[in-house]
């Protein structure tokens, strides 16, 4: 099996098309393929989940910890894996490298290949490489693909990059396929592009004139299959939001839930009939803020919810999952839908980024989640902020930035950070044994 990561100088260079477009080309050439994405985003991985058909993880070393990012990776079984970075490919937390795609590539050893976007730069850009190349070591930069150039600029660009001593691999001239559209959370999800399929296609295809996809293959680094127990059989269900208004989930946090023995029950809070003989509530992410109207016209969905999380079924519910149990959501509209309303208070939109960013949650007391002093990773990534937001959590940048957030009980975590459940700390164990704490009592 081999692996090889695509980063980049800063974002909005085009990662994300250029790792779609080779993940169909590799594809296409009969290769198994699976994908990875550096950091906490949730948009990426399901590009590449609707390119490949098959989940995608992520990779993140602030949420899972250098063992997690590990034992992610070691779940690839397909012959190429190709790691997405994120951001520019130093950027971490703070100003610093942590949890940089850099410090990603560096624990597994990954080469690296630079996505550039050439544009109103020359013989400059050969010296910003060489800056990368030498800022740190290893920096495990092996090559470098251009995007949106045409082919008389790569003829222009292909020898002064060749100074750096980095291979020049080939360049995606401009396509309107490689054009997707944004949103206040980023790119707008894949099932609202109209014939995404077809622009990767044609992406791919392009690929296959003007991208050495053999030299791509032969700097990847080989790495061994490693074999993980199946899971166990399921001591509970837990039911899981999915759907257009509620689909931030990392594939980490499912797998360790199943691994802890929880049966997932997939419902649409949008269309569906409330879960039947369930265990557990997971409201997970997303964009309800988009979909209020409909949300709020599907009232027996919002009043089990209510009941249910009154009820003391064990609920975890992030962002948008939190946005849904408060009892109103105002859209950009200036409208107000009603929602759940397990919860107090409402919801609406601002004009810039709420708390972006990683955080570190601790609480005084036991909860569903949380242990009394232990710090749990999180990040916030979010436009609308509720009033009231809870104060049950202390939350702290690695700025030293600190404030009160969130609801939490023996059988509730609500609130706008999110966690990963298949990190360093047992959450998915300890949601599933409220779980069954739950079933054994309504026996």
């Amino acid at each position: 099996m081999k692996r090889f990561m695509l980063s980049a100088m800063h974002s909005g260079s085009g990662k994300t098309v250029v790792t779609c477009g080779l993940l169909r080309a590799f594809q296409d050439r009969g290769l198994s393929v699976e994908s990875f994405k550096c950091g906490p985003d949730y948009i990426d991985p399901m590009f590449h989940r609707q390119v490949l058909g098959l989940p995608s993880r992520n990779l993140d070393l602030f949420l899972q910890g250098p063992e997690g990012v590990r034992d992610t990776l070691s779940r690839q079984t397909a012959q190429l894996a190709l790691v997405e970075g994120a951001m520019g490919y130093y950027d971490g937390v703070n100003g610093t490298d942590e949890a940089s795609a850099w410090q990603v590539a560096d624990l597994a050893d990954l080469p690296v290949v630079l996505v550039l976007r050439p544009k109103g730069i020359s013989l400059t850009l050969a010296a910003q490489i060489q800056g990368m190349l030498h800022f740190r070591t290893p920096s495990h930069i092996a090559g470098v693909i251009l995007t949106d150039c045409k082919p008389m600029l790569y003829a222009h660009w292909k020898p002064i990059l060749a100074q750096t001593g980095i291979r020049v691999l080939g360049y995606l001239p401009p396509m309107d396929e490689a054009v997707l559209e944004s949103r206040h959370l980023g790119l707008i999800l894949p099932d609202e592009v109209a014939g995404l399929q077809h622009r990767f296609a044609a992406i791919a295809r392009q690929m296959e004139q003007t991208v050495d996809l053999t030299g791509l293959l032969d700097l990847a680094a080989e790495t061994r299959p490693v074999s993980h127990p199946p899971a166990p059989a399921p001591q509970c269900r837990i039911a899981v939001t999915r759907d257009e208004a509620f689909c931030f989930l990392y594939r980490d946090s499912l797998d360790a839930l199943e691994a802890a023995g929880a049966e997932l029950v997939f419902f649409s809070p949008l269309r569906d009939a409330p879960p039947e003989n369930v265990h557990g509530l997971y409201l997970c992410g997303g964009y309800p803020e988009l979909h209020g109207e409909t949300l709020s016209r599907n009232p027996a969905m919002t009043a089990w919810v209510r009941a249910a999380v009154t009820d003391g079924l064990p609920t975890v519910a992030e962002c948008g999952g939190f946005l849904y149990l408060l009892e109103r959501l105002q859209d950009r509209e200036g409208k107000n839908w009603p929602m759940a309303g397990a919860l107090p208070g409402e919801s609406r939109p601002t004009d810039s980024l709420q708390r972006f960013g990683y955080l570190r949650l601790t609480e005084d007391k036991d909860s569903l989640l949380f242990r009394a002093g232990e710090p749990i990773p999180a990040h916030e990534f979010h436009y609308w902020e509720a009033a009231p937001f809870g104060g049950d959590l202390r939350a702290e940048k690695p700025s030293g930035r600190t404030w009160r957030c969130g609801y939490t009980s023996p059988t509730l975590y609500a609130g706008f950070p999110h966690l990963h459940l298949g990190g360093a700390l047992p959450l998915a164990e300890r949601f599933v044994r409220a779980a069954v704490s739950y079933k054994e009592g309504r026996k």
